[in-house]
């Protein structure tokens, strides 16, 4: 890959909130996996675990979905215009159609700090972000599962689980793929007071 490459690689990224049809072929699915375990982590530990949804078990955390929105959104009531927050309501609603739902754990523990644990997880989630542009998927990181996080551990199966009966592993996100259907324009990026420089 030339270095122009890489830089428009970054900048084409964007959350897609509305797909296709079309089912993600598993190998598809199975290369962005292995992309986000390319990511470097701590004490390289490589602390991520991720539970893929697709079919009828995608199907049934819709309601899920739409019990999250009850709690971010009177916040998106604030921030966004009405017809953006009204396409936002119909995205929980539905997942935007998107076919895939992958969430992504944490398995943290006193070999390494918290925040060390958390942040190898989200390196991870932001390759498989890349991964998708490559692959000529959408894709789009949410938080809103932590709203209800007790009822998303149950759901899958994870509060079964020896490491989470140990207080182990903790839900950060999740991201939903397929197909993109539409082609939003990307949040302009604010660089105004992110960057200090000390010499």
């Amino acid at each position: 890959m030339q270095k122009e490459e890489f830089y428009q690689l970054l900048e084409s990224r964007k959350s897609i909130r509305k797909f296709k049809a079309d089912e993600v072929p598993r190998e598809v699915i199975e290369r962005i996996l292995a992309a986000g375990m390319q990511a470097p982590s701590g004490k390289n530990r490589q602390n991520w675990r991720f539970f893929v949804v697709t079919g009828e078990k995608r199907r049934e955390y819709l309601k899920y979905s739409q019990k999250s929105w009850l709690g971010i959104k009177d916040i998106l009531a604030q921030r966004l215009k009405p017809s953006l927050y009204q396409f936002t309501e119909r995205f929980f609603f539905t997942l935007g159609d998107a076919p895939v739902i992958i969430f992504a754990y944490s398995h943290n523990d006193s070999e390494e700090r918290y925040h060390t644990s958390i942040g190898s997880v989200y390196m991870a989630v932001e390759n498989m972000n890349l991964a998708c542009v490559v692959e000529g998927l959408g894709c789009c990181t949410m938080g809103a599962p932590l709203e209800i996080k007790e009822d998303v551990d149950k759901f899958l199966g994870v509060d079964q689980l020896s490491e989470y009966k140990k207080g182990e592993l903790e839900l950060l996100c999740a991201l939903v793929l397929g197909y993109p259907d539409h082609t939003p324009p990307k949040a302009p990026r604010q660089l105004e007071g992110r960057v200090t420089w000390l010499k």
